[in-house]
């Protein structure tokens, strides 16, 4: 079964960094874009990034362009997150997904398999 697995979430100040990892099966990085959503209390869950198998293609929400920075290692079955300069707005449940169809897709029905997510709290 395919598995994939989060962490690197925490309480940090405004300001402050974090990288979130997502690990998983060697099967759900074969030939797969993938992507970070979140999703906090009372809110709908809304796209962060994407990446694609090889790397060469990453979208950001124009809410974290500049500041976040999505890579993958595809020998190790990791995608990472690295997130910078955060802010209160960006606290919530960050969760990582597979999409084994065409492209690099931005919207969450296109994604397959789903983590559990981590918290991610931005707070003084």
């Amino acid at each position: 079964q395919v598995q994939l697995v989060e962490s690197g979430g925490g309480l940090v100040q405004p300001g402050g960094s974090l990288r979130l990892s997502c690990a998983g099966s060697g099967r759900t990085f074969s030939s797969a874009a993938m992507g970070w959503f979140r999703q906090a209390p009372g809110k709908e869950r809304e796209f962060v990034s994407a990446i694609s198998w090889s790397g060469g293609t990453t979208r950001y929400a124009e809410s974290v362009k500049g500041r976040f920075t999505i890579s993958r290692d595809n020998a190790k079955n990791t995608v990472y997150l690295q997130m910078n300069s955060l802010k209160p707005d960006d606290t919530a449940v960050y969760t990582c997904a597979t999409s084994t169809g065409d492209g690099v897709p931005q919207t969450w029905h296109e994604y397959d398999v789903w983590g559990q997510g981590t918290q991610v709290t931005v707070s003084s």
